[in-house]
């Protein structure tokens, strides 16, 4: 299996950074087992960080490995879009997505 490098930018400890920070380590857990490394990045505190990758929007997650570089944003309580984003195959076919 792949190991995943993954940096989510958040701003601030705000409920929506909170379950951004919750969902995505769900959905690692669940998916991903031990297979993942994950950054927290407040922009807040690293604003450079954020303007260095072009962060207009938070939460921002980065899949930085493995290639290609992906950007998801929100707060990854869409499951499906995550799992896409990272390029996993979902327990179900694209169909079902789509047809949502």
């Amino acid at each position: 299996m792949r190991k995943y490098l993954l940096r989510l930018y958040i701003t601030g400890n705000t409920p929506r950074s909170q379950r951004a920070i919750a969902n995505l380590f769900r959905i690692c857990h669940e998916e991903l087992q031990d297979q993942y490394n994950v950054e927290i990045v407040d922009v807040l505190e690293q604003p450079q960080l954020a303007e260095d990758e072009k962060i207009l929007v938070t939460p921002t997650l980065i899949k930085q490995l493995p290639p290609p570089l992906q950007r998801i944003i929100g707060d990854m309580s869409n499951v499906e879009m995550v799992l896409l984003g990272l390029d996993l195959v979902p327990k179900f076919s694209q169909d079902e997505i789509f047809d949502r």
